[in-house]
């Protein structure tokens, strides 16, 4: 019963907040779609931001100045900016972001209008490189970010809960290179991509649990997060072969 007084009252939001964007753009409102964890069943109400999609016309994006009451007034119920596009906009920008294109296809809901996510298919090269470039470049970041916080934990605490959701889309992209099914569920994602690539699937759900405040001792930080860092250098050496 909670589980249904949950999903009401999100729906009931979503109904409010669609009647904003109707009122604010009428005909050129195309679409409103949930993604990210507010789509799937690893949401937490209060905690979670709920991030949403707003498609609209090339009329209406040059007008989208007109939305910054209904932004302010849904931020404070702990909406995302919304992502504001136009279909061609996406489908003109898969091959440079195809990992967040991918995360969203797979995970998300429509709220209203035409479902311009169903249909959407990935040059494999273009996720590869994309997921290369962004491991990478995590771990350049979690190098940079070990040092700037002297060891601290509770500096720690914070990178990794900025951290780790990247990987979650990044590992979805990885097990849709390799053909293989991908979770919903985050945990059982991790657990997927982790066995897919010969990583520590126990660190990384230990890593969402500091993201979801389910916190070790602060002691533990400092030596998760060293394993975290070699886990990802162990990643970056294996993904120029992701695709074969």
């Amino acid at each position: 019963m909670r589980g249904e007084t949950k999903a009401n009252h999100l729906q009931d939001l979503l109904t409010e907040f669609t009647g904003d964007y109707r009122r604010l753009f009428g005909n050129d409102l195309l679409s409103v779609i949930l993604f990210g964890s507010a789509a799937g069943e690893d949401f937490r109400p209060g905690k979670s931001d709920i991030n949403v999609m707003i498609v609209l016309s090339e009329t209406g994006i040059d007008r989208i100045d007109q939305a910054f009451g209904a932004v302010e007034k849904w931020r404070k119920k702990k909406f995302a900016v919304p992502l504001f596009l136009t279909e061609a906009y996406v489908h003109a920008s898969l091959d440079v972001f195809p990992v967040e294109y991918l995360d969203m296809r797979e995970n998300h809901r429509l709220v209203y209008g035409k479902n311009i996510l169903e249909g959407l298919s990935f040059q494999p090269e273009a996720v590869r490189l994309q997921c290369e470039r962004e491991v990478k470049g995590k771990l350049l970041l979690l190098r940079e970010a070990l040092m700037d916080s002297a060891g601290k934990g509770t500096a720690l605490k914070e990178v990794i809960g900025r951290s780790i959701q990247a990987f979650v889309a990044i590992f979805r992209a990885l097990l849709f290179l390799k053909g293989q099914e991908i979770p919903r569920e985050k945990r059982g994602l991790l657990r997927a991509g982790c066995e897919a690539f010969d990583l520590d699937a126990g660190l990384f759900e230990r890593l969402l649990d500091v993201k979801e405040e389910r916190l070790p001792p602060n002691d533990e930080i400092p030596t998760l997060y060293r394993a975290y860092v070699k886990e990802v250098r162990k990643l970056s050496q294996k993904i120029d072969h992701a695709g074969g």
